[in-house]
């Protein structure tokens, strides 16, 4: 199996409001990097698009290395989750699950990799972290244009 490393990063100017996403792949000395925005939308909703597309990018099964600055992503995927699914998609509070669209997409791909999960704090100074939060920003910034 392949092995990459994902650096992933949502941004929201207002939340809500207008969003974007960015990721960067890298397998080896090869990297690629992907954006995106959506008009109305929260800062989780752009940290989990930027995971499930930065996964959905990667062709084949893989081991994968995955950081984020987002412990809601993190912790959900590591965490929370199994005890959703055990309870019908409702948290601890019996409530229906935030995002449960996103989460599910979310967990499709990771179940289709060997995914380990990292957390790095924003803007820090972790170039790769800088690189995913410009492309996320990028991706609001284009959002005018299109």
């Amino acid at each position: 199996m392949s092995k990459i490393e994902v650096f992933t990063d949502g941004a929201c100017r207002g939340n809500p409001g207008p969003g974007g996403w960015g990721a960067l792949l890298r397998a080896g000395s090869h990297q690629k990097e992907i954006y995106g925005g959506e008009q109305e939308t929260t800062n989780n909703r752009m940290e989990l698009t930027a995971a499930i597309r930065a996964l959905e990018a990667i062709k084949k099964p893989s081991v994968v290395v995955l950081t984020t600055d987002s412990q809601y992503v993190r912790k959900g995927i590591t965490e929370w989750m199994s005890g959703w699914k055990t309870r019908g998609w409702k948290n601890s509070a019996k409530k229906p699950v935030k995002n449960v669209d996103l989460w599910k997409l979310l967990d499709a791909q990771n179940e289709r990799h060997q995914v380990t999960w990292k957390w790095v704090k924003g803007h820090s100074g972790h170039p790769e972290n800088e690189t995913a939060d410009q492309l996320a920003n990028r991706g609001i910034d284009e959002l005018g244009s299109v």
